[in-house]
């Protein structure tokens, strides 16, 4: 690898150690690696057949070690090959044939890419990318985000807090619970995200397997197809032009934007919970705030989030515009697009791994939240008001309005009015149990019927 300091991607560069498993799947390297193998497994799918001779035990390792010892020196044998044919497949069929070359195997290769196009080839190698990075890394890092902010919610699930609507004090609710809303959106999408089928095609060069039909019409070649892209755990496409319709891949980038959008949603509920001082941050030796300002700890790994959600949307917003359409059976400017799902994928992946290491850090002032409850008796009008309807107080809300709204009550303000108005002792009794510490409805037990 260049040295980071020199990369042009700050995934590449400054957050190298971050996103590093992905390289296994999106690199230039894993993308030759995921076609050569693509290519080598066709020959033992051509060989059941009968096209292709049987292919002993020997041969068979043969070929599954070259696609598992791919190394580096193989990756640049391609490149040297692309350098002369400026086509990237092109040059992977030329690196299989010299290395079957001067083997038992020798006489397989006019079979290697025989009747496929290249995006047949690149369309499994990607799917295969998208998936085995989805079971391998994304999901991973998901659960664990989830698993994370689940463990907040239960330990957080009583502490009440004020809530706001349209930015100002509304009826109180709890720290755990608020968590909880972003949880169950998040599982939501985590479960179609784990249950996503990638797609894939072979159907030739425009669709039809006109080459691979008319060479051997005996072979079915639409089941040959269906088994071929089924190996790999991929789900076949048969209607297809050149390119496989890339709306089952726009699909799962999907999922992963509305991700990355309620967790930027979230972000900035705990970057004003922070402003606000509801949450505090650890304090880390060591660390700075500010180059000039010592007393400040800034939400920084939240900010971190935010920023790189945003890049990775721009870049998913741009698959759903791009991928999706196609001049005729085929433009090339899809090519460089796809070769940037590592990127989009890395700002996802290194947002949410920045969104728990800042959830590690913070924690609610009890204190803050108690006083800022205490003092603004005036959030349980709504319960007041509706205990009154409840009594058959047909101006209930209007009574309240009058004495609460845009005003500041305190406890005895509040008390005082309880005892000023003419109803039952039972009412009374009710009206005087509310409080904003304790009118937090069914909160907790909400956070704990999600878990």
């Amino acid at each position: 690898m260049p040295d980071p300091l020199l990369a042009i991607s700050p995934l590449d560069g400054r957050y190298a150690e971050t996103t590093a498993p992905l390289q296994n799947h999106f690199s230039e390297f894993a993308f030759l690696r995921d076609r050569v193998r693509v290519e080598l497994d066709l020959l033992p799918a051509l060989s059941k057949t009968s096209l292709v001779r049987p292919l002993s035990d020997i041969e068979h390792a043969q070929l599954k070690s070259i696609a598992e010892n791919f190394s580096t020196a193989d990756a640049e044998k391609i490149l040297e090959y692309e350098r002369k044919t400026r086509h990237d497949v092109k040059a992977i069929e030329y690196f299989i044939q010299s290395k079957l070359q001067d083997t038992t195997l020798q006489d397989t290769i006019p079979w290697i890419h025989f009747g496929l196009t290249s995006e047949d080839t690149n369309s499994i190698g990607q799917a295969i990318a998208l998936k085995e990075s989805r079971d391998k890394v994304i999901l991973p890092n998901y659960q664990s985000l989830i698993s994370n902010l689940s463990e907040l919610a239960l330990r957080y699930k009583a502490i009440p807090m004020l809530a706001r609507t349209h930015g100002q004090f509304a009826v109180p609710t709890t720290l755990g619970k608020e968590f909880t809303v972003y949880i169950a959106r998040l599982k939501k999408i985590c479960d179609e995200i784990a249950s996503h089928k990638f797609e894939a095609k072979l159907t030739g060069a425009a669709g039809n397997f006109n080459a691979l039909q008319a060479a051997a019409p005996q072979v079915d070649w639409i089941s040959f197809s269906r088994d071929f892209v089924s190996s790999f755990g991929l789900e076949p496409n048969l209607l297809t032009t050149q390119i496989l319709p890339y709306d089952n891949w726009v699909r799962y980038f999907d999922l992963i934007r509305l991700t990355n959008s309620i967790l930027i949603d979230f972000a900035q509920d705990i970057w004003r919970y922070i402003s606000d001082g509801y949450l505090k941050q650890a304090v880390v030796t060591g660390e700075v705030g500010s180059s000039t300002m010592p007393q400040k700890v800034n939400p920084i790994d939240f900010e971190n989030a935010e920023g790189n959600l945003g890049v990775a949307n721009s870049l998913f917003t741009h698959y759903a515009q791009k991928l999706t359409v196609s001049r005729l059976q085929r433009d090339l400017s899809d090519s460089t697009v796809r070769r940037t799902f590592g990127t989009a994928l890395g700002h996802s992946l290194l947002a949410w791994i920045n969104f728990q290491r800042g959830l590690k850090r913070i924690a609610p002032d009890e204190e803050k939240l108690t006083a800022e409850l205490n003092a603004h008796w005036e959030v349980v009008s709504e319960g007041a008001q509706t205990i009154l309807r409840a009594a058959g107080k047909f101006d209930a809300y209007e009574s309240l309005k009058e004495k609460t709204r845009g005003r500041v009550l305190t406890e005895v303000d509040y008390k005082a009015w309880c005892d000023s108005i003419h109803v039952d002792d039972v009412t009374r009794a009710k009206l005087k149990a509310l409080s904003p510490e304790r009118y937090v409805g069914l909160a907790v037990q909400l956070t704990e019927e999600l878990f």
